[in-house]
C-alpha cells in the first residue's frame, strides 16, 4: 500500500477508489514492491517510483482515468511496454502512471485498403505476424520490435533498420483516436494518407505523451517485396564502411536497410548470438538489404558489392534465402542486449548526422573514448545517419554515470554542430531535454511550448519531458522529478 505519510498528505484513498471504480481493483497497482516494476523505462539509470499505476483496457477507461487526474491536478505519465531509452516514460514524483499494456487488441484488419487498426498495447511485431500470411508487413521495425508496443512507437516516433527507405512511425500512421489531457476523446487523421486541415496526426506522433494518449491507431501496411537480398560486407576500418554508405546512396541506390557495426559490437554479438557470419577480426561490418522486383534486386546487389569492394571490403556474404537473412539481422538486432555481456552497464545515445559527416563524427567519438577512458561501441542506422553509440561503464563505480552522461552530451553536441539532430528515434524524454537549446533557440522552444500548452494547459501530461528545466544538465538531481511544473498545483 502507499506509505502512511503520502496517504495523509494527499488523501489518496478516495482517489484510489475512483480509479478502482473504472478499472477494477486489479487494475490499480499501489503496493510499494509492485510499483518497483514501473519506476523506470529502458533507461534504467534513472528511477522514480510512481504514486500508483492504473491499467485501463479501453479508450473510455483511459478517458475516465485522465479526468480523475485533471480533477485533482494529479500529474500523470503514459507508459506502454517500458522499452523506451530516453526516460520518456520515467514517472515524476507523486504521479499516476497510466499503463496501456493491457490494451492489446487488433481491432480491424483491412487488407484491401492496406490498413490495420490496433490498440496501443499491441506489440510491434504482432502487426506483421497478423498480415504476413496475406503477403503484407508493417515497415517500422525497432530492434526491440518483439517487445515494444505500438503506443510507445507512436509517442517516440520510432524507426528501425528499414526506416531509410520506408520511413519512421509517422510515415505509417494514418489516424489516431486520442484522449486529451482533459479526458476528452478526439479522432485525428483518418483512413487515407492525405487529410485536409492541419496535420494533427503528424503533430501528435513523436510528442512523447505530452499532448495526450493514443488509444486506437490506424496503421498503413505494405505489400511484401517480390525479392529481398542482404549483403554483409566486412571492412578493415569503420571509416571504409562509412564511405561505402555514402557511395551507395550517391549511386542512386536506396536500400531497404543499411547498418554498420564496429569491432566491439561484432564480438559482443558473436559471443551471445553466435551467428558465425560476423568476422571477429573486422574493423566494421556493413549490412545492406536491397529489395523490390527480382531484376532490380539482382542489379542492385551487384552494384552494392562492387562499391564495397572499391572501398576495401575484404569479404562479402550474400543472403537471399529467408533463413540466412534472418540470421544476419538477428545479430544486428541483438546488439544492444549483447553489450550487456561485455560491460556491467551501458549508456546508449541516439543522434543523427548527415551521411557526409559520418567519418568525421566517428573519429570524434573515438577521440572522446580515448579522452575519457571509456569504451564506446558503435551500432547505427548508417543509411540515414542515425547513430547509436553505446558507452560502456560500471555504475557501481562512484561518479561513472556522471562521466558517461557528459560523454553522451558531447556526442549530441557534435551531431548538432555538423547539421544533425538530438534524436532519430528514441525521443528526447528526460535524458536529452537539457540539450534542446543546442539545437533550438528560445523562440523555437517557446513556440513548441505554445503547442504543448494548447493541448496540455495544466502541464499534467508527462511533465518535465522534452523541454529543458532550470536543473543543471547531467546533474543527478535530474532524475528527482519535477515538483513544480507550469500551470500545475504544487503538492
Amino acid at each position: 500500500m502507499l506509505t502512511q505519510d503520502k496517504q495523509q498528505k494527499y488523501n489518496w484513498k478516495p482517489i484510489i477508489k475512483q480509479f478502482e471504480a473504472i478499472v477494477g481493483k486489479r487494475g490499480v497497482v499501489q503496493r510499494k514492491e509492485e510499483l518497483l516494476v514501473y519506476e523506470c523505462d529502458g533507461l534504467t539509470s534513472y528511477r522514480q517510483r510512481p504514486a500508483l499505476v492504473v491499467l485501463p483496457r479501453s479508450t473510455e477507461e483511459v478517458a475516465e482515468a485522465v479526468k480523475i487526474c485533471d480533477r485533482y491536478n494529479l500529474p500523470w505519465v503514459a507508459r506502454g511496454a517500458g522499452t523506451g531509452l530516453s526516460g520518456g516514460a520515467l514517472p515524476v514524483e507523486d504521479c499516476v502512471l497510466i499503463v496501456t499494456a493491457l490494451m492489446r487488441k487488433i481491432l480491424n484488419v483491412d487488407l484491401e485498403n492496406q490498413r490495420v487498426v490496433v490498440q496501443p498495447g499491441v506489440i510491434n511485431n504482432w502487426v506483421t505476424q497478423t498480415v504476413s500470411g496475406a503477403g503484407f508487413y508493417y515497415a517500422p521495425d525497432p530492434s526491440s520490435q518483439i517487445i515494444c508496443s505500438i503506443g510507445g512507437n507512436v509517442a517516440e516516433n520510432s524507426g528501425g533498420v528499414h526506416c531509410l527507405k520506408y520511413g519512421v512511425t509517422t510515415n505509417h500512421v494514418l489516424g489516431l483516436k486520442i484522449v486529451t489531457p482533459e479526458g476528452e476523446i478526439v479522432d485525428i487523421g483518418g483512413e487515407v494518407p492525405e487529410m485536409p486541415g492541419y496535420d494533427l496526426t503528424g503533430l501528435f506522433v513523436g510528442s512523447e505523451g505530452t499532448l495526450g494518449i493514443a488509444t486506437e491507431i490506424t496503421l498503413r501496411i505494405l505489400k511484401a517485396p517480390e525479392n529481398i537480398c542482404v549483403l554483409l560486407a566486412d571492412f578493415p576500418t569503420i571509416e571504409a564502411a562509412g564511405a561505402s554508405v555514402s557511395d551507395i546512396i550517391s549511386a542512386g541506390i536506396i536500400p531497404g536497410g543499411m547498418e554498420i557495426m564496429d569491432n566491439l559490437s561484432i564480438n559482443a554479438v558473436e559471443d551471445v548470438v553466435n551467428t558465425g557470419l560476423y568476422p571477429r577480426d573486422a574493423g566494421a561490418i556493413l549490412l545492406v538489404e536491397v529489395d523490390g522486383l527480382e531484376v532490380e534486386v539482382a542489379e542492385n546487389k551487384q552494384r552494392v558489392a562492387e562499391i564495397c569492394k572499391n572501398n576495401g571490403a575484404r569479404n562479402i556474404t550474400v543472403a537471399s534465402d529467408p533463413e540466412k537473412r534472418q540470421k544476419i539481422w538477428k545479430g544486428r538486432k541483438a546488439a544492444f542486449a549483447a553489450a550487456g555481456h561485455i560491460s556491467p552497464d551501458y549508456y546508449v545515445q541516439d543522434g543523427v548526422i548527415p551521411r557526409t559527416q559520418m567519418v568525421y563524427v566517428l573519429k570524434e567519438i573515438e577521440a572522446l573514448s580515448e579522452k575519457y577512458g571509456y569504451r564506446i561501441a558503435n551500432v547505427f542506422h548508417a543509411g540515414d545517419g542515425n547513430l547509436h553509440p553505446l558507452i560502456l561503464y560500471d555504475n557501481s563505480v562512484e561518479g561513472a554515470l556522471e562521466v558517461v552522461e557528459e560523454i553522451g552530451g558531447e556526442i549530441l553536441k557534435i551531431c548538432v554542430k555538423v547539421g544533425g539532430s538530438l534524436s532519430g528515434e528514441h525521443g528526447i524524454g528526460s535524458d536529452k531535454s537539457c540539450y534542446m537549446p543546442e539545437m533550438f533557440n528560445e523562440t523555437d522552444l517557446e513556440t513548441m511550448k505554445w503547442v504543448r500548452d494548447v493541448f496540455n494547459s495544466k502541464g499534467l501530461a508527462n511533465p518535465g519531458k522534452l523541454f529543458p528545466t532550470p536543473r543543471t544538465c547531467g546533474e543527478s538531481a535530474k532524475v528527482q522529478n519535477v515538483k513544480q511544473f507550469e500551470g500545475a498545483e504544487v503538492y
